[in-house]
């Protein structure tokens, strides 16, 4: 069982890995918008996928640092399964701002930065519960 203060770290932790995470998922949006012809809605979802196989691999190595005990394809496939819960809230505020106008379609960033946050909490009760669990 994990005391309080390692509960508080590992949130830190998987906290940390959401902003790298956040900067994956912003910087492959704009390279999509800008550099691959891709509109507002399929250049997030790439965006989503490449920035949650990052935070998975951070999170296996770093946050959650003990014997998994299982495949990491199997794991990976259940941390997008159960983070897309997350993901659809994130997703839901990122699509309601954009269609919302400016500032947010003239700035995305802020639009997906909303929509991390609206996922941060969901996202690390259900990897804790059902994700990164020890051998």
């Amino acid at each position: 069982m994990v005391h309080s203060r390692g509960l508080v770290a590992e949130f830190f932790r998987f906290g940390l890995v959401g902003t790298l995470g956040f900067g994956v998922d912003t910087a492959v949006l704009y390279l999509c918008l800008y550099g691959g012809e891709f509109g507002f809605y399929s250049a997030r979802l790439i965006s989503f996928l490449v920035a949650a196989t990052f935070t998975w691999a951070l999170n296996r190595s770093f946050t959650f640092r003990f014997d998994h005990g299982n495949k990491s394809y199997r794991q990976w496939s259940r941390f997008l399964l159960v983070n897309a819960f997350g993901g659809a809230v994130n997703y839901a505020v990122y699509a309601s701002l954009i269609v919302s106008g400016a500032p947010f379609t003239q700035h995305p960033v802020l639009a997906v930065a909303a929509g991390s946050v609206g996922g941060l909490a969901f996202n690390f009760t259900l990897s804790k519960a059902l994700v990164f669990q020890r051998a």
